[in-house]
């Protein structure tokens, strides 16, 4: 599961990683103010919860879109309507509500900190993860007719480094390579050899700072907190 991502735009560390894998045209779009942006998924129905700038392929290139997180939706007028199946995150790839999205709509999430929940005897705790430099995450989206997108984030199956903090799954990091993120991007209709293998065995691809806190939003990470290494 992953139900919170958040994202310092205005970091250098941010615009260096879009250089190192090709996409540094991008840098201005995603650069904001200094605020922190926090992304929730879209529960009770509000469309308005969105992931701004994902990074999908356009036909001019990798260009960034603002989606609504939760993939099953439909256009009602200028906006969406929600459906109740729980979709902000996409597991199960080989069923066919997600197949064509994965041959077609793949994107990425730029995230600096991911929020991650366990129950342990009828207690809730909840992890706020900061990575040592910003990280990708796989998605999928929907491109609909009235200009608006949903998405998902995409999660495996549990990672037995991550069970500490979430034991029923995994969110897809993705390396932060050119030539795998050009792969990741293509939407040719096809699943790349290098991406299917990839999502059979993911990876930790950044160092995490972790820290217990009582809300996402307003969570810090003490620099002196426990590190959860990249694999």
């Amino acid at each position: 599961m992953c139900g919170y991502i958040r994202r310092v735009t205005d970091s250098p560390a941010v615009a260096d990683m879009l250089d190192q894998i090709g996409l540094g045209h991008l840098a201005n779009r995603i650069a904001g103010n200094g605020e922190i942006e926090h992304y929730y998924p879209a529960f009770g129905g509000n469309p308005e919860r969105r992931i701004n700038n994902l990074i999908v392929s356009e036909p001019d290139g990798p260009s960034t879109v603002d989606a609504t997180w939760w993939f099953d939706a439909e256009p009602d007028g200028d906006t969406l309507r929600l459906g109740k199946r729980t979709t902000f995150n996409a597991r199960n790839l080989d069923s066919n509500y997600w197949k064509g999205a994965l041959r077609n709509h793949r994107a990425l999430v730029l995230a600096t900190g991911l929020g991650e929940s366990k129950w342990v005897d009828g207690t809730k705790s909840q992890y706020l993860m900061e990575g040592q430099e910003p990280f990708l995450l796989g998605a999928l989206y929907r491109p609909f007719d009235n200009g608006r997108f949903s998405c998902a984030v995409i999660t495996r199956d549990s990672h037995p480094r991550f069970d500490r903090y979430h034991d029923k799954a995994f969110p897809l990091f993705i390396p932060i390579n050119p030539e795998f993120v050009a792969m990741w991007l293509n939407a040719d209709g096809q699943v790349p050899d290098m991406v299917s293998h990839y999502l059979s065995q993911p990876k930790m691809t950044v160092p995490l700072r972790v820290a217990r806190v009582s809300t996402f939003k307003r969570g810090t990470v003490p620099s002196d907190s426990e590190v959860l290494s990249a694999d």
